[in-house]
């Protein structure tokens, strides 16, 4: 569900004092998209709603909620119906978000 290595590749490339400010930064803004889309869908903004998610998650190495936005975008962009991928995108964020906030602690102190 996350790719660790990313994580902590992330972390060095923001520097441990920047890090949880970042974090803080991606999370935010994913929601906000998130919830743009579950509130006020707009078939003109889906695949660029959906690159902009798949890319803040490849950042974050929330993996699986990444392939999702991809399969999203692909699917957006040939003009496909993609409400079952929309569907789907709350609930497999919120998984990735609680495994990675509940398993960082320990996988920043075994670094």
């Amino acid at each position: 569900m996350i790719d660790w290595t990313r994580v902590l590749e992330l972390r060095e490339e923001v520097g441990p004092e920047d890090f949880d400010e970042v974090v803080a930064l991606f999370l935010g803004e994913v929601e906000e998209v998130i919830s743009r889309l579950q509130a006020t869908p707009d078939p003109r903004t889906f695949e660029a709603d959906l690159h902009f998610l798949k890319g803040s998650a490849l950042s974050l190495g929330f993996a699986e909620f990444s392939n999702l936005c991809a399969s999203g975008e692909t699917r957006a962009a040939a003009g496909q119906d993609i409400s079952a991928d929309l569907a789907q995108l709350p609930a497999c964020y919120e998984t990735s978000r609680g495994c990675f906030l509940s398993e960082l602690p320990g996988r920043l102190a075994a670094t």
